[in-house]
């Protein structure tokens, strides 16, 4: 078949032609756009914590309304934590300053060298007096967990003592010290004062992600510090690993255990990392189905459009039709008439449509800091719509083919 022939009929009725080769164009470059931030939206969800059992994990958050002297606090910080320990089914237990995920913490300012104009890092701090490497079954790549004797007691009202050793992820030192590849003995400072605290490096663990958990790798810039803190705004967080299937029950039992053992007001709730997980990400989730939604609402208008604009072709093109099947054209030469048209309009929707995308994906790189549309995004929306455009033409197409020269050519 020519080409010719059809590319004189869409010039001589460009207007259908022209709105369905736009459509494609705008649904095209939308599309393969919204599903590269799905994908990516994706997969910043499923990053993993650094948590070895993520479902076992939860967390017994108290505040106490009579806290009583910095003596009475660790006291009662000891006799809680050995409660928990005690309960069947509690594999580790270790108290911590703030949760994986929760989104509410602290950061510390850490640098490589004393003095410096900005720091080297913003990094999140876990602090406990127990082990979170054991507790959270972090992966140690290099140097030790900490010793007994190196968590201090510090009271937070009165005290600004601070630990001297810290653990930190692989992230966070790649980011202070660019281009070491061993950490464990180095030296750095919380904060860019002359007088900030000094800090020794004694291990390195793979992964954790800070408590917000932001994207790129600064979600891994996270570190642990050796202390059992009291004051403060009072609130003690113990995060409680528990035995494969054993979460739920012992959520419950440690809540009452809690409250039953206690004469002091205590506020106790009880919540998981996997509700943290949940939550951190809620808002992606939506996302990303709304997305999707669009999405195929777009596919589906597209669909839509095409199916309209044929059936109207075929209305307007009966007499015309019938004059051809009369001249001897068969159903699949005026099938294949259509089909072919319809190719070659999405063709040149597709071609404008990969423009906009690119030119869109640009505007999200420049302003959102989004990734870089991938090709393959390009090539399977081309071919989505290659495939919808044929599909959607199809049946008019078939109409088209089935009307017989007598009744095509009938005066109305």
């Amino acid at each position: 078949m020519e080409i010719r022939p059809i590319l004189s009929a869409l010039m001589r009725s460009k207007t259908g032609a022209v709105l369905v080769a736009v459509q494609v164009a705008i649904s095209l470059a939308i599309l393969a756009n919204a599903l590269h931030i799905v994908n990516v939206r994706q997969a910043v969800a499923a990053r993993p914590s650094g948590v070895a059992a993520e479902n076992d994990v939860f967390y017994v958050n108290i505040q106490n309304l009579n806290r009583g002297s910095h003596e009475r606090q660790l006291a009662e910080q000891k006799r809680q934590a050995a409660l928990l320990r005690a309960l069947p089914g509690v594999m580790s237990v270790a108290q911590t300053s703030q949760a994986v995920l929760s989104r509410s913490g602290h950061f510390t300012s850490m640098s490589a060298k004393r003095d410096q104009a900005a720091a080297s890092a913003e990094v999140s701090t876990y602090v406990s007096p127990d082990s979170l490497i054991k507790t959270y079954g972090l992966q140690l790549v290099e140097g030790r967990d900490f010793r007994p004797d190196e968590a201090p007691e510090i009271n937070e009202d009165v005290d600004e003592s601070s630990p001297k050793v810290l653990i930190l992820t692989r992230a966070a030192a790649q980011k202070i010290w660019p281009g070491e590849t061993s950490f464990v003995g180095k030296t750095l400072y919380q904060g860019t004062g002359s007088d900030d605290p000094e800090l020794r490096v004694v291990g390195i663990v793979e992964r954790l992600q800070t408590q917000s958990a932001q994207t790129k790798p600064r979600g891994e810039y996270s570190s642990l510090l050796p202390a059992r803190l009291t004051g403060g705004r009072g609130l003690l967080i113990y995060a409680v690993r528990a035995e494969p299937g054993q979460r739920d029950r012992l959520m419950q039992e440690a809540e009452q255990a809690i409250r039953t053992t206690s004469t002091d007001r205590l506020l106790v709730t009880t919540d998981t990392l996997e509700q943290h997980r949940k939550a951190r990400y809620r808002a992606d989730q939506g996302l990303s189905w709304m997305l999707i939604a669009v999405s195929t609402l777009l596919l589906l208008v597209t669909a839509s459009g095409i199916v309209g604009i044929a059936s109207l072709w075929v209305t307007q093109r009966r007499k015309q039709i019938g004059v051809r099947r009369a001249l001897g054209a068969r159903r699949i030469d005026i099938l294949r008439y259509f089909l072919t048209e319809n190719f070659l309009i999405t063709s040149v929707g597709v071609a404008a449509g990969v423009v906009l995308a690119l030119g869109l994906n640009q505007l999200l790189v420049s302003q959102l800091e989004m990734a870089r549309l991938p090709p393959g995004y390009l090539l399977a929306g081309a071919l989505v719509f290659w495939l919808l455009g044929v599909g959607a033409v199809y049946g008019p197409a078939w109409r088209a083919a089935s009307i017989s020269p007598a009744t095509a050519t009938r005066s109305t």
